[in-house]
C-alpha cells in the first residue's frame, strides 16, 4: 500500500483497523462489533498498511472496552478519556510505534475536519457563586435526558456526556466543555455551538444558572471553586505546586477555547505546527479576554495566557525544536517520553505516576506499576497531559486563545482554518515568519498577556503583523469558497481599532460600571 507520504524518516499512512510492522508484527486492534464512537472522545483512526511478515497477524478484540451499557433507552457510558485496552498490541510497544500513532493522523485534504473545542463557567444567578458539583451533575441528567446524550460515568459520578462524535466533559473546577465533532466547515461549526448552548440554556434556566465566556474567573478564589470527582484531578491537584506556582489556577480557574486541525503528511504537520507556534501570541492577543481575578483587575489583558508561563515548564511553552531542521514525528515522541507523567489508567482508576519516565514504562520499569507495560491508550493519555501551545496527537491543537462570548468560539477556528487549511496563506505565514527568531517568538509569548496588540515587534507594534494575518486568514477563507470570512468579523472588529476584548471590559469596569466587577457576569452571559 502507497503510503501519503516518505521521504527518508517522514512519516504518514492512511486510515484503517489494523497496522502491523515485520519488526515486531505488533498489531492494533479494535472490537469491530462496537460502535467506534462509544469508545473514545475522539474517536480511533488507527492506520493500514500492509505487511511482509511471514507471520499471521493476530487480531484481538478487546472485552474490556469503554462500552455502553443500556439503561432503559438511556446509556451510561465508562469514564472516557481514558479508556483501557481499547487498542492492543501483541508484542511490547516500542518508540516506532509510538511514532507511527501519531502518523497515524495524517488524511488526504477532502478529508480534513475542524474540531473546535470551548470551555465556560457556571454560575448561580442570584449569588453569582461557582456552581457546585450537584449542580453540574442535575444539569448533565437534564441534557442527558432531554437531548438524548449517553451519560459518562466514573464510578457512581456523572462526569459528561456523549453523542455522536460530540463531548461534554467537566475540567477540574467544574468549567463545562464542548469537544465539538469532526466538521467539514465553519457554519457546521457555529451551529453546533448553537445547538449546545440552546440545549444547556433549556436546562439551567429553570436551574437559575448561567453560563460565563471569559479566559479567567473574574470574582471567586480559589477557596471557592468546587473540585470535580475526577480520579484523574486528584493527582494533578497534589502534583502542580511542585512544578509551578500558578498550576492550580490553570487548573480551577481558566476557560479557553481551541481548535483542532487536520495534516496530510508529516511536511505538512511541521508547517502548520511552527505557523501556529508562531502566531500563537497574535491569537492570544486578538482574543484577551482575562482581565479580572479576585473582583478587580489584576494587570494582565490575558491572564489566563500568563499563568502557563509558571504552571509546568517541564510540559508547557513554545518548544523551540519545532524549528529544528531535524523536527518531526519522532522528535515530538522524544519529547514526550520526556514529559513527567501523571498517572496511568487500570481497571478503573488512576495510579499516581507524577514524576515517572513513560521511557520507563516502555521498559517495563515504571515504578507506580513494576513489570506492567504500555497500550497505545497509556500513550494516547499521556499525550493529552502534555500543554504546549500548539499540541500534537493525531492533529494539531491551537491552544493559545481565551474563552469568551459566543462570536469568538466561531472566530477563533475561522481564524486558524483561514491560515492553515489554505496553501497560499500558510505559505505567506511561513514566509513572513522565517526570519523570526526563538528569541522573539519567546518575547511575543511572555509579553503579549499584559500589553496584547500594543506589544512591541522590531519596528512596529504586534497590531501591525496582526493586520497582516488577519488579512491571509480572510483570503484563505475566500478560496475555501464556503463563504465563512463573515465569522472573521469579530477579529476584524479587534485588528482595526487595536483594541482587545480585555481592554474593552477593563473600560467598561472604570466607566459604566463603577469599579464593580459584577456586571461582567451579565456582559458576557452566553
Amino acid at each position: 500500500m502507497t503510503l501519503l507520504a516518505q521521504a527518508g524518516p517522514s512519516y504518514c499512512m492512511p486510515t484503517g483497523i489494523s497496522r502491523c510492522k515485520t519488526a515486531q508484527n505488533v498489531v492494533i486492534a479494535m472490537a469491530s462489533s462496537i460502535d467506534a464512537s462509544k469508545l473514545k472522545e475522539t474517536p480511533p483512526r488507527f492506520s493500514s498498511l500492509s505487511c511482509n511478515s511471514s507471520k499471521t497477524p493476530q487480531i484481538l478484540s478487546s472485552e474490556s472496552l469503554s462500552v455502553g451499557v443500556k439503561r432503559g433507552h438511556r446509556v451510561a457510558v465508562a469514564a472516557s478519556p481514558p479508556t483501557e485496552d481499547a487498542v492492543i498490541a501483541t508484542e511490547p510497544l516500542t518508540k516506532e510505534d509510538l511514532i507511527r500513532y501519531l502518523a497515524s493522523g495524517c488524511k488526504p485534504k477532502e478529508n480534513w475536519r475542524i474540531g473546535t473545542e470551548h470551555e465556560k463557567f457556571g454560575f448561580e444567578i442570584g449569588t453569582l457563586r461557582p456552581m457546585k458539583y450537584e449542580q453540574i451533575a442535575e444539569l448533565l441528567h437534564g441534557i442527558a435526558e432531554r437531548f438524548d446524550w449517553d451519560r459518562i460515568m466514573e464510578g457512581d459520578n456523572i462526569i459528561g456526556l456523549k453523542q455522536g462524535k460530540q463531548s461534554i466533559s467537566l475540567e477540574p473546577g467544574g468549567q463545562f466543555e464542548l469537544s465539538g465533532a469532526p466538521v467539514e466547515t465553519l457554519h457546521q461549526t457555529c451551529a453546533e455551538v448553537n445547538s449546545h448552548l440552546y440545549q444547556v440554556k433549556a436546562v439551567t434556566e429553570e436551574m437559575g444558572i448561567g453560563f460565563l465566556g471569559i479566559g479567567f474567573q473574574p470574582k471567586w478564589g480559589l477557596k471557592d471553586i468546587p473540585v470535580m470527582p475526577k480520579g484523574r484531578y486528584d493527582i494533578m491537584r497534589n502534583y502542580m505546586p511542585k512544578v509551578g506556582s500558578l498550576g492550580l489556577d490553570m487548573m480551577f480557574r481558566t476557560c479557553t477555547v481551541q481548535v483542532n486541525l487536520d495534516f496530510i503528511s508529516e511536511a505538512d504537520m511541521i508547517r502548520k505546527f511552527r505557523a501556529g507556534l508562531a502566531l500563537q501570541p497574535i491569537a492570544t492577543a486578538l482574543f484577551a479576554n482575562s482581565p479580572f481575578s479576585d473582583g478587580k483587575p489584576n494587570g494582565y489583558l490575558s491572564l489566563r495566557s500568563h499563568i502557563w508561563t509558571d504552571t509546568d515548564n517541564n510540559r508547557a511553552g513554545m518548544l523551540p525544536f519545532v524549528f529544528y531542521d531535524t523536527f518531526g514525528f519522532e522528535q515530538y515522541v522524544d519529547y514526550a517520553l520526556d514529559v513527567p507523567m501523571y498517572f496511568v489508567y487500570r481497571e478503573k482508576k488512576y495510579i499516581d505516576c507524577t514524576g515517572m519516565s513513560f521511557r520507563d514504562f516502555l521498559a517495563g520499569k515504571l515504578p507506580c506499576i513494576p513489570g506492567e507495560l504500555p497500550t497505545l491508550d497509556d500513550w494516547e493519555n499521556h499525550l493529552t497531559t502534555i500543554f504546549p501551545e500548539v499540541r500534537l496527537k493525531r492533529y494539531l491543537e491551537m491552544r493559545g486563545a481565551d474563552g469568551g462570548p459566543w462570536r469568538s468560539l466561531c472566530a477563533l477556528p475561522a481564524f486558524w482554518v483561514g491560515l492553515l487549511y489554505d496553501e497560499d496563506s500558510l505559505q505567506s505565514v511561513l514566509d513572513m515568519t522565517a526570519d523570526w527568531t526563538s528569541e522573539e517568538r519567546q518575547m511575543l509569548r511572555n509579553k503579549v498577556p499584559k500589553t496584547g496588540l500594543k506589544t512591541p515587534f522590531r519596528d512596529g507594534l504586534l497590531r501591525h503583523v496582526a493586520e497582516e494575518v488577519l488579512k491571509l486568514a480572510k483570503d484563505g477563507l475566500e478560496r475555501r469558497g464556503f463563504k465563512e470570512v463573515g465569522f472573521l468579523n469579530a477579529v476584524s472588529d479587534v485588528v482595526s481599532t487595536g483594541v482587545t476584548p480585555a481592554e474593552k471590559l477593563l473600560e467598561l469596569y472604570h466607566g459604566k460600571w463603577g469599579r464593580s466587577i459584577d456586571p461582567v457576569f451579565e456582559e458576557l452571559l452566553y
